[in-house]
């Protein structure tokens, strides 16, 4: 026996500006939790997990422990360009130029990565 992941879970300040950056920027249908919560679903023909974004009203403390890997499947630096027009912006966390992966954070802070590729296989 194995656990997946199933969902990735978000303290947020604004769910609204966040359910709207993180639904258009992964393709997923938002449903607004009536406890102020927002619940995000890849559509039905889609694979992932879902995302949870609840309401925390306080800004995020810190660099993230845990991020999101994302991969397009296109060119990465057009859905860098794509990300960043919808309100992510590149962070340096300490990056050498070097990685095969740019930096972004969401519109609140919260630091993901975009992939040039699909992580190795073994």
């Amino acid at each position: 026996m194995v656990a997946r992941v199933a969902q990735y879970t978000v303290d947020v300040e604004d769910v609204d500006l966040m359910a709207a950056f993180w639904s258009a920027a992964l393709g997923y249908r938002v449903e607004q939790g009536g406890d102020g919560s927002a619940k995000l679903f890849p559509d039905p023909a889609g694979t992932g997990p879902t995302m949870w974004l609840q309401g925390s009203g306080t800004n995020k403390p810190g660099k993230n422990r845990l991020h999101l890997d994302l991969v397009s499947d296109g060119d990465a630096d057009a859905e860098v360009r794509r990300l960043v027009s919808l309100g992510a912006r590149q962070a340096d966390v300490g990056q050498t130029g070097d990685e095969p992966f740019v930096v972004l954070t969401d519109p609140e802070g919260n630091e993901f990565c975009v992939l040039n590729h699909p992580p190795d296989r073994p």
